[in-house]
């Protein structure tokens, strides 16, 4: 199934599959294991689908304390777990490695997602330091994987840190489409399940009136029309669980209350 929203600019839903906390990090259920961690996201998937979500992106949001570098055994068993549940999918699907460029990008071309969302440009400082992520290293990944149909999704204004670039946030995403070849254009809150300031939305699409716009954070039911009239679509995880506490497993009902929402904006 292509990933057609950024030629139709259909008011895209792109809804997360949060993994859980994988082996080497301090969360990590070893009794459980891999198939429990395949199992549970496997839940999700499910009731994603069900409510009618337009795509799905798997993270590793529960791999805190978060690190710029991904480890070996986290790639593998990201990859692992996005492989298994693959078979199951009947939308498009992405992934995001929290919150490495290159090993996101290896992942999404290892097992053959449509696209990679991160922070990929930018300087910022972060509860993780210094932040400087490698993003012309991961677009020359994905050119050498042999992956130029897939689509990265710049965020701009990275979550758990400050920008230290004081350009204008409209002039940072037009910079980051002309000079690091971005698809798409984030904006997020500053924490995650918080809202994107909807002064941030209106100045990016003003200046980037052509390229997809996508609210990266705190997209609620109560919100969401007002994002999508400026937001070509957002991205979901938060508000879409139990009780809408981001660790929760996927409420079922929630999405398919959201989703109908959405569908009457189309």
């Amino acid at each position: 199934m292509p990933f057609d929203f950024f030629a139709s600019r259909k008011k895209a839903v792109i809804a997360m599959a949060h993994i859980g906390a994988l082996p080497g990090t301090p969360l990590y259920d070893a009794e459980g294991g891999m198939d429990r961690l395949i199992e549970n996201v496997a839940k999700d998937v499910e009731k994603l689908q069900a409510g009618g979500v337009h795509a799905i992106m798997f993270g590793n949001e529960n791999d805190r304390p978060y690190q710029f570098k991904a480890p070996p055994e986290g790639v593998a068993a990201m990859t692992a777990v996005v492989a298994a549940i693959k078979p199951m999918l009947k939308v498009p699907f992405g992934v995001n490695y929290l919150w490495d460029p290159c090993a996101s990008v290896a992942i999404g071309c290892t097992t053959g997602a449509s696209f990679v969302r991160e922070i990929f440009t930018g300087l910022f400082a972060s509860d993780m330091g210094l932040w400087e992520p490698k993003g012309a290293e991961a677009v020359r990944l994905r050119r050498n994987l042999g992956r130029p149909d897939l689509k990265l999704l710049y965020n701009i204004n990275a979550e758990f840190a400050a920008s230290l670039d004081t350009r204008p946030i409209e002039l940072r995403a037009k910079s980051a489409v002309f000079s690091s070849i971005a698809d798409a254009i984030l904006v997020s809150g500053p924490l995650t399940g918080q809202p994107a300031d909807a002064s941030d939305l209106h100045k990016v699409r003003e200046a980037l009136p052509d390229v997809p716009l996508f609210a990266n954070t705190g997209v609620r039911i109560d919100n969401v029309r007002n994002v999508m009239s400026v937001a070509d679509g957002c991205i979901i995880g938060t508000h879409f669980k139990i009780d809408g506490i981001t660790w929760n497993p996927v409420d079922g009902d929630r999405v398919k209350r959201f989703m109908d929402v959405v569908e009457s904006l189309s």
